[in-house]
């Protein structure tokens, strides 16, 4: 057809140009040289020196990135532990901590070093990565106000993810990286709570809630956290944010200290993706070297939706508890809620771990 030998004739003509052949030794005419020149101004407008300015900049920022990443991680010495509820044993009240039967049986688990992110991905690490890979920040679904997609404003508080857009973030990690990133497996996620598997019943520095008293609660303040947040801590940042969400606000990664092992708010601040599949006996026949969760999917939610597990809480309290380290949690991967499947990411997050036994430079504080 007569408009498919003239698109070709522009395409050889702008071909050429770019390549720095001159137009004139081109058989086209100058009508069609002339569209050519319209759709060839970007490539025109930029020197030869300056794409590899810009080429080298892109290689300085995403190295810097890469370092960044790397600093944060926390090396953590493999070895054995007892995984799942621990309390009716070995706790001080010989009570369970969790009410819970998944959690249950209390069983040997041994695992190989790795490392581990010493804080949830935050905000500003997430949308480099979709910033360097030309993806859009997810759409939140039902968010008529716009009260969840306020939080992803705030670079240091934890980025919201499903689990698939974890699981791509970590593996992208690992290209950029030549490291083997991934999810943690529920074990190593355990392991790393508990500080390499000490009966902690909460990944705070010491084990335990600390905040406030409740006698200090007015009609104006509520009472703070000491090491662990609170509804007071997550309302007071949000209204400094000028957001709407309240008592549901994310707080910034480091706002209270780590656990013994360095790593910060895996009690709290959002549920964890980790790499398992949810299959609510698999504590039963789980394997005792590096367990990796069920091959396939187990567990199908009230909406016949297969689910991954989570970790961890999303808005704990001291007050009530919650955000106990063998607690486990099970939703959709795609994060949908109901039978229409509405999509919300707004309390999951997600820390990614190097599967390698070499220390990469961040020692562990715990012997």
């Amino acid at each position: 057809m007569k408009w498919m030998a003239v698109a070709k004739r522009i395409f050889t003509c702008c071909r050429a140009k770019c390549s720095g052949v001159t137009v004139a030794h081109i058989g086209v005419t100058s009508g069609v040289c002339l569209i050519c020149a319209f759709a060839l101004q970007a490539c025109d407008s930029e020197s030869p020196a300056e794409n590899r300015t810009a080429v080298q900049e892109g290689g300085r920022e995403l190295q810097h990135f890469i370092q960044s990443i790397r600093t944060n991680l926390v090396f953590v010495q493999g070895g054995e532990f007892l995984m799942g509820d621990y309390g009716a044993k070995y706790g001080p009240e010989k009570l369970r901590y969790d009410s819970d039967n998944d959690s249950k049986p209390l069983h040997k688990v041994e695992l190989t070093s790795y490392s581990i992110g010493k804080f949830k991905v935050t905000n500003s690490e997430y949308q480099f990565y979709l910033r360097r890979n030309r993806l859009k920040l997810r759409v939140h679904e039902n968010d008529w106000d716009g009260e969840v997609a306020a939080m992803d404003t705030a670079s240091d508080t934890p980025a919201h993810v499903d689990w698939y857009d974890a699981e791509k973030y970590c593996g992208w990690l690992a290209a950029i990286s030549d490291l083997p990133f991934a999810l943690p497996t529920e074990a190593q996620w355990e392991y790393a709570a508990r500080s390499r598997g000490q009966f902690l019943m909460v990944a705070t520095d010491d084990g335990s809630y600390k905040a406030e008293s409740l006698g200090k609660r007015t009609r104006v303040y509520s009472p703070r956290g000491i090491n662990i947040s609170t509804n007071g801590d997550r309302e007071a940042f949000g209204k400094a944010m000028a957001w709407k969400t309240d008592t549901l606000s994310p707080l910034p990664v480091d706002m209270f200290p780590p656990n013994p092992l360095g790593l910060y708010s895996m009690s709290d601040n959002g549920y964890e993706w980790v790499k398992d599949w949810y299959d609510p006996a698999y504590y039963q026949d789980s394997p005792v070297k590096d367990p990796q969760g069920p091959v396939n999917p187990v567990h199908q939610d009230k909406f016949g939706r297969y689910t991954k597990v989570l970790r961890g809480q999303s808005h704990a309290d001291p007050y009530w508890g919650g955000g106990v380290n063998v607690y486990r949690s099970t939703e959709d991967p795609y994060s949908r809620f109901g039978k229409k499947g509405w999509v919300s990411v707004r309390s999951n997050t997600v820390r990614c771990v190097v599967n390698s036994a070499a220390n990469l430079g961040a020692a562990s504080p715990v012997k």
